[in-house]
């Protein structure tokens, strides 16, 4: 089955049940596929059809998630693309997929218009209207192009067909478009709600980009179980967001650290405060134990999953909530449908405590990078138990007596100072183990002597708190080849557009004034 069918399955068997939250706009399953049936119309007679590339370029917003499966029920390929993206590499983007269209809105036109110019394509373009209805100039009105009542085209492919291209941050280079079939998706959305247990009546809030994976499932799998999204632009006032999940009776919350840390932050939330939750999930970066804890004081009620992914398959692990106590420092298990196990260089799984690269089988792993063969082979290894492929996913992890994962850290942030390795991970957990820090993040910058020396910002919970005291806590704790040499206070710490800390703008940072 492709990803649109099950849509319009819904809208079949229940039409005026709520599927999208967005706002003011309140989108019924009936009239979430009228739209998309309609979009997908406007598409085919524009020329878009099977396999073409369309970005999707837009906020969080009922129209994206319209965007999104209006593209697919046009047989094309939708590329969500973050509203924060700068018309340099937007551009690159257009060049590199060879869009045949771009789905927008008003505010972000002239960024289109920008990367064009920059790229030289010009794909067909529909932009929502400005707070007056205008659409800008060039383009062609979104709001129209849903709201004629047209018949869905049958021209759609089989579920081995390409769906979405996501792309990479672009942090070791330019960025990747990881390939992902609707057969793909479809085995990462079902594994992902078998685990969670996740049910039609669920209500589901995100306020994470559509153009992060993480945020992308969520819409991905609500519309699979016939359950309802509610969507948020972000965090960034999250009084009113609870307000939000009272008012709505949210029963799933996913969250990433730096969601975590802000909730944690607020000393006037009471246990239980949001009782309808009934899960929390975690990804993108790992929790500290002491903010698992102190999480499920907040949500009695609620299970709390931590879990691990990356976008070239999704999702990898997941922890079950009842291993917490035993294993508060794992990522668990691989998910349902799949399998993860560590290897060395030379391609040996290894035993217990040993740290290697984590390796990913499964249906949920991605075709590979568009047009990139070489990248490609560096991550979709030779199987030799299968003769298929597995994902290498760069990262480094170790198992338990029990197999159970635990998360070391990129193969590329392990830091060598002294002649010894140091995983930046390890120090962060010490650091957030002190309970006048907020957040901690933990990277190298050169040293004449060492080679590099470790460094870190962090947030802290309340003022008064010297450099020289946390150093000496981590002296107490870690070895002393992994004691910070540097540690610096911010009042935040620099993060990717999709809300993760970043070491390499961290690095950036240290020695300038905040």
């Amino acid at each position: 089955m492709r990803v649109e069918d099950q849509l319009f399955a819904h809208a079949r068997t229940q039409p005026d049940k709520l599927a999208v939250i967005a706002g003011d706009k309140r989108l019924s399953y009936g009239a979430f596929a009228a739209a998309v049936a309609s979009l997908a119309a406007a598409l085919a007679q524009a020329g878009v059809g099977r396999g073409d590339r369309v970005l999707v370029f837009m906020e969080n917003r009922a129209e994206a998630a319209i965007a999104i499966y209006g593209v697919l029920a046009a047989g094309a390929v939708f590329s969500p693309i973050n509203p924060s993206t700068k018309a340099d590499k937007l551009a690159y983007v257009l060049d590199n997929c060879e869009a045949a269209a771009v789905l927008t809105e008003a505010r972000l036109h002239p960024v289109v218009v920008e990367a064009m110019t920059v790229s030289g394509r010009t794909p067909a373009v529909w932009s929502i209207g400005d707070r007056d209805g205008v659409c800008p100039a060039g383009a062609a009105a979104f709001e129209t192009a849903i709201g004629s009542a047209a018949a869905r085209p049958t021209t759609p492919g089989p579920s081995t067909d390409l769906a979405m291209l996501v792309y990479t941050s672009g942090s070791t280079g330019r960025p990747k478009g990881v390939m992902m079939t609707h057969d793909n998706i479809a085995a990462a959305a079902w594994s992902i709600t078998t685990y969670l247990e996740n049910r039609p009546d669920d209500i589901i809030l995100s306020v994470l980009p559509l153009a992060f994976d993480y945020g992308l499932y969520q819409l991905l799998m609500t519309v699979r179980l016939g359950a309802t999204l509610v969507l948020e632009k972000s965090f960034a006032f999250p009084q009113a967001i609870f307000d939000k999940v009272r008012t709505e009776a949210v029963t799933g919350l996913p969250l990433v650290p730096t969601m975590a840390a802000l909730i944690l932050k607020m000393q006037s939330l009471e246990p239980d405060f949001l009782p309808s939750v009934r899960y929390l999930t975690n990804t993108a970066a790992a929790l500290p134990v002491e903010h698992i804890q102190a999480l499920r004081r907040l949500f009695p009620r609620a299970r709390l999953y931590s879990m691990y992914g990356l976008t070239e398959c999704k999702r990898c692990t997941y922890l079950p909530p009842a291993e917490l106590d035993r294993r508060p420092g794992s990522v668990g298990i691989a998910i349902p449908g799949t399998e993860a196990f560590v290897l060395d260089d030379a391609g040996q799984r290894l035993p217990a405590g040993a740290v290697g690269q984590l390796h990913i089988r499964g249906p949920h792993v991605m075709q590979g990078y568009w047009r990139n063969s070489e990248a490609t082979a560096e991550r979709l290894r030779p199987d030799p138990e299968t003769g298929g492929v597995m994902l290498a996913t760069g990262d480094l992890f170790r198992t338990d007596a029990d197999g159970f994962l635990y998360f070391v850290g990129r193969k590329d942030d392990i830091l060598k100072t002294r002649g010894e390795k140091v995983a930046p991970k390890e120090v962060e957990a010490v650091l957030h183990a002190h309970p006048d820090v907020s957040e901690a993040v933990v990277f190298g910058v050169p040293d004449p002597v060492l080679g590099e020396a470790i460094a870190a910002l962090v947030v802290l919970r309340r003022d008064g708190v010297s450099a020289r005291e946390l150093i000496g806590h981590c002296a107490r704790h870690l070895e002393d080849f992994m004691v910070p040499k540097y540690i610096e206070f911010r009042p935040s710490l620099p993060k990717t557009d999709t809300g993760k800390v970043s070491r390499l703008l961290a690095a950036e940072l240290m020695g300038k004034k905040s």
